[in-house]
């Protein structure tokens, strides 16, 4: 390691609803501290649930664009911008290591909702290089899991990995008029939450054999996949810590920090 750069955290944030980006709420106001008191990076990696395709890619924009990959949202949501420069060194080096997975730079592709709607809370000035890794859906939690491993390097190069997604996400039985959560989501949250604490990767990577209302709260993988990469990616020496251990709906925004605060 660089004597110079210290090793980066990892974090999991539960994104939720895309007017948390600008609402000043708990779930932002806690985004804000999390890039006044984490160390700050050279640049971030970002693993969204909003960036899905047929095998892996990788950012390469020197100037990605701001996506807003949503509807019926205010106007104002539409309207926010955040031009972070991208960081193609960063890219092909994310694909390096990625080797023999025929990773493809991706030179169009921007920032979803899953990525900005986080950082531009963290990083105001969006002066922090970003690149984004994709998901294939289609793969099993162990692919995902294995990826997230090879990633491990770039914490000692000033890189911050960010998991963006939600451990529980059901849109289908979402009451948007009445965001009390039911009893099967906070018991999805919970086991999970235990699972993670007990460093149970296993259990978590093979979801499909979690408990009953976990697996309801995984109707789709999307949302559930960046955690895995961020779990990869804990170290033996990694404290750990939740925040945001809210559920809102059908949709748990609970997140983690591994590794120093």
């Amino acid at each position: 390691m660089n004597d110079s750069l210290k090793r980066m955290p990892v974090l999991f944030v539960g994104h939720g609803n895309p007017m948390n980006a600008i609402e000043l709420n708990a779930f932002h106001q806690s985004w804000v501290k999390l890039g006044q008191t984490l160390p700050r990076p050279k640049a971030v990696l970002c693993i969204s649930a909003h960036w899905e395709t047929d095998g892996v890619a990788v950012t390469a924009a020197p100037r990605p664009e701001t996506i807003h990959d949503f509807y019926g949202f205010p106007r104002a949501l539409f309207e926010v911008q955040y031009p972070a420069p991208g960081d193609p060194v960063l890219a092909q080096r994310t694909a390096e290591l990625l080797t023999g997975y025929d990773v493809r730079l991706d030179a169009e592709r921007g920032l979803d909702h899953g990525a900005w709607s986080v950082l531009a809370p963290m990083y105001p000035e969006a002066d922090v290089p970003v690149v984004q890794l994709s998901l294939d859906s289609r793969k099993p939690g162990q692919f995902h899991y294995t990826l997230g491993k090879a990633l491990a390097p770039l914490r000692d190069e000033g890189v911050l990995i960010l998991a963006s997604g939600n451990i529980v996400h059901n849109l289908r039985l979402l009451n948007y008029r009445d965001p009390t959560p039911p009893a099967w989501a906070q018991e999805a949250d919970e086991e999970i939450r235990r699972r993670i604490e007990a460093h149970d990767h296993d259990a978590l990577v093979d979801y499909a054999t979690l408990g009953t209302a976990a697996r309801q709260g995984i109707p789709t993988n999307e949302h559930y996949l960046p955690l895995l990469y961020a779990l990869a990616l804990q170290a033996d020496e990694d404290a750990l810590h939740f925040f945001n251990t809210a559920v809102w709906g059908s949709i748990s925004m609970t997140s983690v920090v591994l590794g120093s605060r």
